[in-house]
């Protein structure tokens, strides 16, 4: 099993936008996406490698697995 790693917010963006997730605002470096599904917002700092622990809090909110993830990151 492939392990999710830190990747760039630009990587994060584009997942997350193929997963459902409308851009909303930024506030500061923090961009604020909305998930038809989710009961909060999907927030995304603007690192240039975001850590594990926020794409895993993100893929928990729109309710995404580990499979999609990974295949959402390879498309």
């Amino acid at each position: 099993m492939k392990k999710i790693a830190p990747t760039d917010w630009k990587n994060q963006v584009r997942v997350f936008e193929k997963a459902g997730c409308t851009f909303v605002r930024q506030s500061g470096d923090h961009l604020i996406f909305h998930h038809p599904s989710a009961k909060r917002a999907v927030v995304i700092p603007r690192y240039d490698e975001v850590p594990v622990t926020i794409i895993l809090n993100n893929m928990k909110t729109v309710g995404m697995n580990r499979e999609e993830y990974l295949r959402l990151l390879q498309e």
